[in-house]
């Protein structure tokens, strides 16, 4: 039963680029909607787990911006050949949120749509996950996996690195002030850097 996204379908070249036409609807605010939407998919994670969690956002000094949580990890298989697969989060449509009517709002006040509006609206964005069973990551640009699930060294911790440099439509000004801002932000905890 799908209960977020197809595991069926790897890429959704109609949805992303869907997105990419249309950055002022999916991510009205620019940046700190794209990292809210990172942040839900964090918290998610942790109340799955029956705790609160804790994610570090760092606006790094080429611009790109990376969300680091301490949650699960994204859902990662193995396959009847042994090769690792994971939910197809980044370049798939959430059907909670593209399925129809809903009504849950992000912190900026605006629809959530899930964590593919990150990437299509990324020119890049890195997804490092870190599971129980393994740690993989893959690069994506503009919504598309430009390599496949490369395993990295497993460091005995859990959690999702998403890193991401923003579409260079989308607004990117003062996203540190912006996002310490928000009215009721202790949904999670957060730590905010720069490098």
């Amino acid at each position: 039963m799908t209960t977020t996204h197809e595991w069926a379908v790897a890429v959704d070249h109609a949805h992303l680029e869907a997105i990419r036409c249309d950055p002022q609807r999916y991510a009205p605010g620019g940046a700190l909607h794209l990292v809210l939407e990172v942040m839900a998919y964090a918290d998610e994670e942790a109340a799955a787990c029956g705790r609160r969690g804790t994610c570090v956002v760092t606006r790094h000094a080429d611009g790109s911006v990376s969300v680091v949580d301490d949650g699960r990890g994204t859902d990662t298989r193995q396959q009847r050949d042994g090769a690792p697969i994971r939910k197809p989060v980044m370049a798939t449509r959430d059907v909670r949120f593209f399925d129809g009517a809903h009504d849950v709002l992000l912190p900026d006040g605006h629809p959530r749509r899930g964590i593919s509006v990150v990437a299509a609206l990324s020119t890049w964005l890195m997804h490092t996950n870190r599971r129980t069973n393994g740690a993989w990551t893959q690069r994506y640009e503009h919504g598309i996996p430009t390599s496949g699930l490369v395993p990295v060294e497993p460091t005995g911790e859990t959690g999702t690195a998403v890193r991401f440099s923003v579409d260079p439509r989308l607004s990117v000004d003062d996203l540190t002030g912006r996002l310490r801002a928000l009215p009721g932000f202790g949904w999670l905890t957060t730590t905010l850097e720069s490098q």
